[in-house]
């Protein structure tokens, strides 16, 4: 089906359709014809065409406009490392621009150095720098906000962020618009603009380290105290298939460890004449199996507190 618009068109561009021929005040309503014809065979072969009904559509054109473009000065970090974002934001309209919002989501692990904002303003090839309030934070949401952009003028926001170790099981990829204000008083959106900064793990990796210890627990607080010795060659099976045996001091460690909710089970037929040791205080404390989260390049605790099955003094 192939429609058949008519008004003036001179070109299309990166999708958008150029209007030739109509004169544009700051908030001109126009109306937009359109019908559309279909051509199909019949039973005998004969080419045969269709005409649809006419419809129309009603859009207001504005003077004001706005375009945003989002640099870094790096396309690769790793955690530890700050990120110098550069935003631009250029009224391309005839008309100034009031209460200019810049707004910028940033990806998992990569956090907004508060402090570090600056910004100029560009006007026919002078560049001054100019005030910038501190944005406001919404998670990984930051907001810029600036009170006036005239025409043509070119608004440039630059900021800092830190890459924490979360930064590796993120996308590196953050998104921003802008949005400003016409004298009408619409509101105008840009582009959405984005950039992706690699993430490399650097000395830190996504796995983290399980330390814990199986002991035994004399006054059965579920917390190892001096006096209450380790005990060895106790069996530890983890939930990804993983088995470890404490040392001589009752030590264990499962270094490379995937993060997220790991869970432990100690063997008690590895530990004749133990039994697990009751918990007084926490009720998860009597069971075999122990829950920890950890965290990518993190490091978390579990331990065990067991109590002999004999009793001293008797035989």
């Amino acid at each position: 089906m192939w429609g058949r618009f008519r008004f003036l068109v001179v070109g299309v561009v990166a999708g958008w359709t150029v209007f030739q021929g109509l004169p544009i005040t700051a908030q001109q309503v126009i109306t937009i014809p359109n019908s559309a014809t279909a051509n199909f065979r019949d039973p005998s072969g004969n080419l045969l065409n269709t005409n649809s009904n006419q419809t129309t559509v009603t859009a207001t054109i504005s003077q004001g406009g706005l375009e945003i473009i989002k640099t870094a000065d790096r396309a690769a970090a790793e955690p530890g490392d700050t990120v110098a974002y550069r935003l631009v934001v250029r009224n391309t309209g005839t008309v100034p621009l009031t209460n200019i919002q810049v707004t910028d989501t940033l990806p998992l692990g990569i956090k907004f150095l508060r402090k570090s904002q600056r910004a100029t303003l560009t006007t026919d090839n002078t560049t001054v720098s100019v005030g910038l309030s501190a944005p406001t934070e919404n998670g990984s949401t930051i907001v810029f906000n600036y009170p006036r952009l005239e025409a043509r003028q070119v608004l440039t926001i630059t900021y800092g962020a830190l890459l924490s170790p979360d930064a590796i099981r993120g996308s590196g990829r953050n998104i921003a618009i802008a949005t400003g204000v016409t004298p009408a008083g619409t509101v105008i959106s840009s582009n959405s603009s984005s950039f992706v900064v690699q993430i490399r793990p650097g000395i830190l990796s996504d796995c983290g380290t399980i330390l814990g210890r199986v002991f035994v627990d004399k006054n059965f607080d579920g917390e190892q105290q001096p006096g209450e010795p380790g005990v060895p060659n106790a069996v530890i099976y983890f939930d990804d298939g993983n088995r470890v045996v404490t040392d001589a001091n009752g030590l264990f460690s499962l270094p490379y460890a995937l993060p997220g909710y790991r869970t432990g089970t100690l063997d008690t037929t590895s530990l004749p004449g133990y039994t697990l040791a009751p918990n007084r205080y926490r009720i998860e404390g009597n069971s075999q199996s122990r829950l920890v989260k950890l965290a990518p390049g993190g490091m978390v605790r579990m331990n065990f507190a067991v109590t002999p099955t004999f009793k001293e003094g008797q035989r």
